[in-house]
């Protein structure tokens, strides 16, 4: 016999042999099925079927390059462009239809007024698009939950807006930015986030970004809520455990598509020692409210009552808020705050009680109902 009638009758035999296993498997008395003709091709589902997620990218360390793979905590900021961003990311493509823009291209410690304005705006603008279905920032994170809080008071939709950062760039080893970015398309993408509000989406955790912080300067888990997270995102998929409260978004009475501009508000910061020197070259630049970050539960130093009580005397509003980064401050404790017409920040911190503060004063809000404010948002 040929060598290849042998292999030929091989075949058959392993061919014959795996039609008995089948049989076998199909139990006593029941006929194998016939093996169904496997499809040349697989459609793929149209794109019109994926949510369109929009990409705002405004720079950051996501978007930042080191010399080396070493190099985790040394690089420079704001180098790579949103469509390179995206294009290194074809996983996004099994999530959603995702288009990007570059609104800016900066360290985040340099954002300003005109930047959350400018930003606000295009988010607004995009949320109102009945094409688009959720919205996405790329941030750096040393002021990013700022942003989100403004974003949060400030736009008024019930679509997922997801603010995301990375704490190393994506040429160091174990980069965080590329799962981060997925995960808030994710959300971002997804019916179970809309009404929810603006989301911070870091180290796998959804937060409200008017809860969450940066309390780490140097390490992937850096940004935490002391209420909590919102929930988790697990390979594309979403975990909610409690939802947000406070007033935002739809339920908002601010709102950025009548907002042109925002008072300067500052921030004086308490130590031992303290001087008043501060709070009184505020007052004279121009302060329309100053936040003091006091110790403790917003604790005022004995010298700097009179100077603070001065400057309100003057207009300038005063916030009294803490250093600490957990707890709230209340109300009429440490200091008569009826007595001097003084607001507290609650649980907010001094650089979001700014962001709040600018856009009660935007309103033309007064010392009592900029309180209540800070009761509800």
């Amino acid at each position: 016999m040929s060598l290849t009638s042998t292999f030929r009758l091989s075949l058959i035999s392993a061919a014959l042999a795996l039609a008995g296993c089948a049989s076998q498997a199909a139990g006593p008395g029941t006929a194998a099925a016939p093996a169904a003709a496997a499809p040349a091709t697989t459609a793929a589902a149209p794109a019109s079927a994926k949510p369109h997620v929009v990409v705002l990218a405004t720079g950051g360390t996501i978007a930042g390059a080191g010399a080396s793979a070493m190099n985790s905590a040394t690089y420079s900021a704001a180098k790579v462009p949103v469509d390179k961003l995206l294009a290194g990311l074809p996983e996004l493509g099994n999530i959603a239809k995702v288009s990007g823009e570059q609104v800016f291209q900066i360290a985040s410690e340099s954002f300003t007024n005109d930047h959350l304005l400018k930003l606000a705006q295009r988010v607004s603008q995009l949320a109102k698009q009945a094409d688009v279905d959720g919205i996405v920032i790329t941030h750096g994170t040393d002021t990013l939950a700022e942003t989100a809080y403004f974003l949060s008071l400030t736009v008024h939709t019930d679509k997922p807006i997801a603010v995301v950062g990375s704490m190393r760039p994506g040429t160091a080893l174990s980069a965080d930015g590329a799962l981060n970015l997925v995960n808030a398309v994710s959300v971002a993408a997804s019916k179970d986030a809309k009404g929810k509000g603006v989301f911070v989406t870091m180290n796998d955790e959804i937060n409200t970004a008017r809860d969450v912080n940066k309390d780490i300067n140097i390490q992937t888990g850096a940004f935490q809520s002391q209420w909590g997270p919102l929930g988790m995102v697990v390979e594309g998929k979403n975990y909610w455990f409690r939802a947000p409260v406070k007033r935002h978004t739809n339920q908002s009475e601010f709102n950025i598509d009548s907002i042109t501009a925002l008072p300067q508000v500052d921030i004086v910061y308490a130590y031992g020692n303290v001087q008043p020197t501060a709070v009184n070259a505020l007052v004279a630049g121009g302060a329309k409210a100053i936040v003091h970050a006091g110790t403790g539960n917003g604790s005022v130093a004995d010298r700097m009552v009179k100077p603070l009580q001065d400057a309100r005397a003057k207009g300038t509003v005063i916030v009294r808020a803490s250093r600490v980064p957990y707890g709230f401050v209340l109300r009429n404790a440490e200091q008569p705050d009826d007595k001097y017409d003084w607001v507290v920040a609650h649980d907010l911190r001094p650089e979001k009680a700014r962001i709040l503060t600018m856009l009660a004063l935007a309103k033309g809000a007064s010392t009592q109902e900029l309180q209540r404010m800070f009761w509800e948002y």
